[in-house]
This record gives structure tokens, sequence and C-alpha cells, in this order.
């Protein structure tokens, strides 16, 4: 950031008093810009045994399969959000269940709520961000061709909570690998 969202003047990042992190502040207007994480929102939606997943036609991983999700809007909540993604993305009219996977992303500022979704009717299509959408059985999912590590994470829970008959929420934390010639 370097210009300040409220009056425009230059931004700087120090540590505002009363606080404990560097924020951007702007000198002119004293406002204190706070960087907080994003929501990502999203369901496993299941019909017959079978789950949905899209194709993105957007990047990043454009090509790749993922399960109808993206940024929560202000002013919705998040089972609002799953369920106007799933809509956007596939087109599906979704009853959005109980949180299936919580998966904090700290080094990208993410945090992923992904749902369990019954679909009201079979119907699709695919929506501007995606190149197709489709009904997988567990052993026909790209598993090699999934988007992110956060779809192959929900749809293993829940396959897995399936078999056992009973879906609990996963909570979770994905962190980089530590790289470099410092570890001990």
């Amino acid at each position: 950031m370097n210009y300040c969202s409220n009056c425009g003047s230059k931004v700087s990042r120090e540590i505002p008093e009363g606080d404990n992190r560097h924020r951007f502040v702007c000198a002119n207007c004293d406002e204190i810009h706070y960087h907080n994480p994003n929501i990502v929102v999203g369901c496993v939606t299941s019909w017959e045994g079978r789950v949905l997943l899209c194709r993105r036609a957007i990047e990043p991983r454009v090509g790749f399969w993922t399960m109808p999700s993206g940024y929560l809007e202000i002013g919705e909540s998040t089972e609002q959000g799953a369920a106007r993604e799933s809509a956007e993305e596939a087109g599906i009219d979704v009853q959005i269940g109980n949180l299936l996977s919580l998966v904090s992303i700290p080094q990208i500022g993410q945090i992923h709520m992904i749902y369990l979704g019954q679909l009201n009717t079979p119907e699709f299509l695919a929506g501007e961000e995606s190149l197709e959408v489709k009904f997988f059985s567990e052993n026909e999912i790209p598993w090699d061709d999934l988007a992110f590590p956060t779809v192959r994470l929900a749809l293993e829970h829940f396959f897995a909570d399936r078999s056992r008959g009973e879906f609990t929420l996963h909570s979770e934390v994905i962190r980089r690998p530590e790289t470099g010639s410092n570890k001990q």
C-alpha cells in the first residue's frame, strides 16, 4: 500500500501507539490501514454419491479442477458466499450444510471455509469462471489435476467422513516448508 484510501496521502509502515505490529499509517489523517486475511468460501456438493467439480477458466491454475469457491463478499454470511459462488461458477441451486473444512494459510493471508452442499436439482452449467462442470465419483476424481491443496484436503475429508457415516469439522493449517541453510 502506498497511499491512504481515506485522504490520498502517502502512508508509511510503523507500529501505531498501543499496537504491537507494523501497519500502514497515514501521516496526514492518522488513518491506520489494517491488512487482514481474505476468507475463501465454497462447498463440496454431492448428488447421488458423486461430487461436483469445476474446471477453472481463470488464473490462478486455469484448467485445473476445484469445487465451487471464491472470496467472501462484504455483507454476506459465509454460507451465503458459498451458495453464491456455487451459483456463479456452476449454475447450481445448492443447500449449504455444515462446515466440513477450515484451513488457515498464513503465508498468503487466506482462510478457506468449505461447507457440505446438497443440490436441490442435478442441473448445472459452467459459469464465466468455469471451463466445464462435471460430477465425479471418488475413483474418478482427477487427483493430479486439482487446483489447490485445500481442494484435495476437503475432498479427502469428504470421502473419508462419508465412508465412516459421520461428517465432522476438520481444522488445519497449511504452512510453507522451511527453506535455506538455517535449518538445524
